[in-house]
């Protein structure tokens, strides 16, 4: 173990309030870190959840696997944090500076912002889409790329020429969503309903759209290489000059 690890586990077992020491960390659930310096520490797969970090010095490359879901970080510094796949739900980031963090993956279903949160208003969108939904929103040519939208309501919204590469948009409502010429390449749409929605010239390679709604969509021109389609419903869908190659079939089988 080396030194910043040995000290982050002398700070975080002096103020564990809600664990033992013997497992503290990573589990550290309702630590109080008020106040404390944790930039150059190890915090891969720490339980962090409902933790006391406001005013905490997070900036920098907070590791992958935090989890700060009901964490305090009211006027806590995350500038330049790496935030890929952190739970946030429900965290209080009223006041945080998350200012070029990259919150790729990340889930703030639930997180508590405010006008005094610093953020880069491509995650402050994530954030409204996540909690206050985007029905018939006019989003074109927007970047939402790599943002995690689990469930998000896009129904009838505008997201031509949208950015949406590995986005997650798993179990989403994109009923009559216009997504002409957006890119989707490796995007979650594992049971997204996307029945009537134009995808017309859409980039779909290597993207998952297992038991996807696609009922009377429109894909004419899209390019579905490598695509998974497995048990996807596509009664009615119009798959005009559609490029499939190595794409699997709602069958189960794989196009030539």
């Amino acid at each position: 173990m080396g030194m910043k690890k040995i000290l982050l586990s002398i700070i975080l077992i002096l103020s564990c309030v809600a664990c033992m020491p013997s497992n503290c960390p990573p589990e550290c659930a309702g630590a109080n870190l008020k106040g404390v310096d944790l930039r150059t520490y190890d915090l891969a797969g720490a339980n962090l959840v409902g933790a006391n970090l406001a005013g905490a010095n997070l900036g920098g490359p907070l590791q992958q696997g935090v989890d700060l879901s009901e964490a305090n970080l009211s006027q806590a510094n995350l500038v330049g944090a790496n935030l890929q796949g952190v739970d946030l739900s429900r965290a209080n980031l009223e006041g945080a500076d998350l200012r070029e963090a990259n919150l790729g993956g990340a889930i703030l279903l639930n997180a508590r912002f405010g006008e005094s949160t610093r953020i880069d208003d491509k995650w402050r969108l994530v954030w409204e889409l996540m909690n206050q939904g985007g029905h018939n929103r006019d989003l074109t040519g927007i970047d939402l790329s790599e943002a995690n939208l689990w469930g998000v309501d896009l129904s009838g919204a505008n997201l031509s020429h949208a950015k949406l590469s590995r986005t997650n948009l798993n179990q989403a409502n994109l009923h009559a969503t216009n997504l002409t010429r957006a890119d989707l390449s490796w995007a979650d749409l594992n049971k997204t309903n996307l029945e009537a929605a134009n995808l017309n010239r859409v980039s779909l390679r290597w993207a998952d759209m297992r038991q996807a709604n696609l009922t009377q969509a429109t894909l004419q021109y899209v390019d579905g290489r490598g695509a998974w389609l497995d048990q996807a419903k596509i009664n009615g869908a119009d798959w005009k000059g559609a490029f499939l190659t190595g794409a699997i079939m709602p069958d189960g089988s794989q196009h030539p």
